[in-house]
């Protein structure tokens, strides 16, 4: 199917896709007002995206053939023009370019040395607020924001400490649990060694006159094995 071109007549050229239409005067009142409708929008919108994007100065001044104006400027279209005639009137060399470019980066550093001392000056007055030393010339209002925002902090630090706190517990829960499975585990070693040994004292010659009977093992109250019945019996 082919599509019609701003001239209203079939371009061959669309008949396979979209394609190039050639750049001329529409002859066709009605399309030519349809297609700058459509190609103004189009230029305001990448005007917009211009000045937004690259931030850069943007001024658009377009009027129709009935004598329409429409216009797009991100600052004013006065102050660009302004800026636009004074750059004609003094055409930027390679050394004005670089002073230029200077120039720029020492009010940005301004800028930001500027909003470096700002930040300071807020941070130092926080920090005196909280303190209580500069409170002689604040109202109740701002009192009253300042408490809150002091408890606001304060509920974060408490909420962060006991978070820590309940890590910190169950950590030592966790290795207390470790501990005692390791203790299960040497209890049960020395029972079995044990048995183990007294089999083999039984099937010894004359095992009926050695005393097969060990003393009791002792454990504390949390069913631990004591330490002193891991000596050696020498008997």
């Amino acid at each position: 199917m082919s599509c019609p071109n701003d001239s209203g007549e079939m371009s061959p050229q669309r008949k396979l896709g979209r394609g190039k239409i050639e750049i001329k005067r529409i002859e066709n009142t009605t399309n030519r007002q349809v297609t700058f409708c459509k190609r103004r929008s189009g230029l305001l919108k990448k005007a917009y995206e211009l000045s937004v994007l690259c931030d850069a100065e943007v001024a658009l001044i377009v009027f129709s053939s009935r004598g329409r104006l429409y216009e797009y400027a991100n600052n004013s279209v006065k102050g660009t023009i302004d800026r636009y005639k004074k750059a004609c009137l003094d055409p930027p060399s390679s050394g004005s370019v670089s002073e230029a470019n200077t120039q720029y980066y020492q009010q940005e550093a301004a800028k930001l040395r500027q909003q470096i001392s700002n930040l300071q000056n807020q941070n130092r007055q926080l920090y005196m607020n909280i303190m209580g030393e500069s409170l002689g010339n604040m109202q109740q209002k701002d009192l009253r924001n300042l408490e809150t925002k002091l408890e606001n902090g304060i509920n974060k630090i408490r909420a962060r400490k006991n978070e820590l706190l309940f890590a910190e517990i169950e950590y030592m829960q966790k290795r207390d649990n470790e501990l005692h499975n390791s203790n299960q585990f040497l209890r049960a070693k020395i029972a079995e060694n044990q048995s183990a040994q007294q089999q083999h004292m039984s099937l010894m010659p004359g095992s009926s006159d050695y005393i097969l009977g060990q003393p009791h093992q002792q454990f504390d109250s949390r069913n631990y094995l004591q330490v002193n019945d891991l000596q050696p019996n020498n008997s």
